[in-house]
């Protein structure tokens, strides 16, 4: 007999729980940044800061945590120098390649 899982008894997935490393991060972004979402962006940038620790990434950028906060979370448009300064913090960049 087959044991019955309640869905809403599931851990909720944290994407953030498996960004161990720049290259599970570059690889996450890219992936989002398919989706041609500056939302998803900004969100999937938030996950990054938040498995890298938010307080260190405000501080590496110069934002206050809670600017950090708002400009990264879902339905955000942030604005490009925001993204950068988070890029760098983070140890990425943005590339273009050809399409």
């Amino acid at each position: 007999m087959r044991k019955r899982i309640k869905v809403s008894k599931l851990p909720e997935f944290d994407m953030a729980e498996h960004l161990e490393d720049e290259r599970a991060v570059a690889e996450y972004l890219s992936v989002v940044m398919e989706e041609n979402d500056p939302s998803a962006l900004a969100q999937a940038l938030g996950t990054v800061a938040r498995a890298r620790g938010m307080s260190e990434i405000a501080k590496a950028t110069g934002l206050g945590r809670e600017a950090l906060y708002k400009a990264l979370r879902p339905g955000a448009q942030p604005r490009f120098d925001t993204v950068q300064r988070v890029c760098a913090a983070l140890g990425v960049r943005l590339t273009a390649v050809p399409s």
